[in-house]
């Protein structure tokens, strides 16, 4: 379970000061797929940056689990994909996995089961003994998943996941979140492709200039615009009354 409690958080320059997010509340149920969306700029990566306890909230609480973030010790409750993922690019894919493995407490040799089975169905198995230099943008996107499932965590935070992938990369990222909702996991991720929201998301967030619009399920949000059938209609729309609202 992940749970925004009234977060508000700004940056400084100096004596400017620029508010970033302001009064943010969501909550994402356990085992349940939510979607965050917003357009650049609109403060989703600060909002997971905070999830993540690299950056502090001015005011508010973030819970992961009932355990508060910046506060209790959340690591092995979670995996995370940023969304350029950055490695050791000497070592190759399976030892990235086994280091990867280790520091999370993880030895023997189920681990090194658990990596080459973890490869495999990433379609990363052939590339298990190359330097991650000589792998492609989408390889190495696809061993930075490999890396957030490795530990077997209970929560998953997924920064722009589908990003750089071919379409065959998308179906096996998607394909994976999906087998994560079925064992019960809970999968946290942001995403410009509104396709992907649309078919793997139970409930979504929707954020503009660092205010949360809409928090609920998709259908929720195509039921109040049922006049729009898609989903990425019912978000421009929303986005472009916000954005109108606020030029008044």
């Amino acid at each position: 379970m992940i749970r925004f409690s009234h977060i508000n958080k700004s940056f400084h320059a100096g004596f400017k000061h620029y508010p970033v997010l302001f009064d943010i509340s969501l909550k994402v149920k356990e085992g349940e797929i939510f979607g965050f969306l917003g357009p650049n700029g609109a403060g989703k990566s600060t909002s997971i940056k905070l999830l993540l306890g690299f950056l502090r909230p001015d005011s508010g609480k973030i819970f992961i689990n009932d355990l508060q973030v910046g506060k209790d010790t959340i690591q092995n409750h979670i995996g995370y994909l940023p969304e350029i993922p950055c490695f050791y690019e000497n070592l190759t894919g399976l030892e990235t996995l086994l280091f990867a493995g280790r520091s999370s407490g993880i030895k023997g040799v189920s681990l090194k089961n658990n990596a080459i089975h973890i490869l495999k169905k990433l379609d990363l198995e052939s590339g298990k003994d190359k330097r991650i230099k000589a792998y492609s943008k989408g390889m190495k996107q696809r061993l930075g998943l490999a890396m957030t499932l490795i530990h077997d965590p209970g929560i998953f935070i997924l920064d722009e996941p589908m990003s750089g992938l071919d379409p065959l990369g998308r179906r096996l990222i998607t394909d994976v979140i999906l087998e994560l909702k079925e064992r019960g996991k809970t999968v946290f991720f942001s995403s410009h492709i509104l396709s992907d929201i649309e078919k793997l998301c139970d409930g979504i967030g929707i954020l503009n200039k660092g205010r949360l619009l809409y928090n609920g399920s998709v259908y929720g949000l195509m039921d109040s615009n049922s006049d729009i059938s898609s989903i990425e209609d019912s978000f421009i729309r929303m986005i472009g009354n916000d954005n109108n609202a606020n030029a008044l």
